[in-house]
């Protein structure tokens, strides 16, 4: 089928980089149109809350933090405009999230509700942000509460992914299956997106060859997908390839503006014994992160705390890091990141 890509993992769908350069020529017209546009049309509302979803769904799949900040302050401006919208809000609560803004999405949520906003789809938002806090009993009940009238591949996925943060292996490895048995789409980010997030789970659990295959899936199902891509690089890491981790790791750190990149690149080189080559990398990630971090704590505080315990070499800098990360998110992984850099902290001492 021309325009299709399969593998083992059906079902077939559209070419995942056509796809990728649909979805940018997709976010271009909309622009074009919202400028064109009224600001507080209703059609403008509609248009831009679309706008703000696609922005996000671009900066996950190719690494590009400029593509967040830009739906946050699209999103900022759309609810200045409409202020009593609940397209708006609701937008807003999403691009809020993306940044880990949690409190603040929760509350444009709430506002969404108060504008009229339909119960299911803002106890499926709700849910999303109730797990990435770590409260997996109350994402769990209000996944369930919005499942009679969510799709079954859009319910099952989230479930999956539920199960898997919060340590239910086998249950979720049985629901991810029936999550693309389930899926009737032709999109291949859907798709890419359950495959890559099955492979965080197995990297996770220690299970290299299962998050290989996983995250090789993803990769292929849509080309260019970073994280995917990154998550590769990292199990050949860990599997002793240093070399061939670099060289999966340079086409995104010299492309995608998340500093995540040129950290773990100047790791695997350092790892390869490229000691030199390896600098202006960690340099590069050094500078980036600074800058993330001041402008977005609750997202790279926890990243730039890895970048500092493990490449950039700075102990008491990853434990100041660990402990903000801990301030803002008491989750199961704040306390394990404090665990490390305390005990980095002492070892160096």
């Amino acid at each position: 089928m021309t325009g299709t890509t399969t593998d083992r993992h059906k079902p077939r769908t559209t070419d995942g980089t056509l796809a990728l350069t649909n979805l940018s020529a997709q976010i271009d017209g909309l622009a074009v149109q919202a400028r064109l546009t009224g600001p507080a049309a209703h059609f403008a509302v509609a248009q831009q809350s679309v706008l703000v979803d696609l922005l996000t769904l671009r900066g996950h799949f190719l690494g590009r933090v400029a593509d967040y900040e830009q739906a946050a302050q699209l999103a900022d401006r759309l609810v200045e405009n409409a202020p009593d919208s609940s397209t708006a809000l609701s937008a807003r609560a999403r691009a809020r999230a993306t940044l880990h803004r949690f409190a603040e999405a929760m509350s444009d949520l709430d506002a969404a509700d108060r504008a009229g906003a339909r119960p299911d789809d803002l106890a499926a938002e709700r849910a999303a942000i109730m797990q990435a806090v770590g409260c997996y009993g109350e994402a769990h009940l209000l996944l369930r509460e919005a499942a009679p009238r969510r799709s079954d591949f859009a319910m099952l996925s989230a479930l999956a992914v539920l199960h898997a943060e919060s340590g239910n292996i086998a249950e979720a490895v049985h629901v991810f299956q029936e999550a693309r048995n389930a899926y009737r789409g032709v999109s291949p980010f859907p798709l890419a997106q359950l495959d890559f997030r099955r492979g965080v789970m197995w990297l996770r659990d220690g299970e290299l060859p299962a998050a290989r295959e996983a995250f090789d899936a993803a990769r292929r199902r849509v080309p260019g997908y970073a994280p995917a891509i990154g998550h590769l690089a990292e199990v050949e890491l860990l599997c002793g390839d240093a070399d061939a981790a670099a060289d999966r790791l340079r086409p995104l750190a010299e492309t995608s503006d998340d500093p995540e990149y040129a950290s773990h690149l100047a790791l695997a080189l350092r790892a390869a014994g490229r000691y030199q080559e390896a600098q202006p990398w960690r340099d590069r990630a050094a500078e980036r992160y600074d800058q993330l971090v001041l402008r977005h704590p609750e997202a790279y505080s926890d990243h730039a705390c890895d970048f500092w315990l493990q490449v950039g070499a700075d102990v008491d800098r990853g434990l100041q890091l660990a402990l903000q990360t801990l301030v803002m998110r008491q989750t199961t992984r704040s306390y394990a990141l404090v665990q490390r850099a305390r005990a980095a902290s002492n070892q160096s001492a």
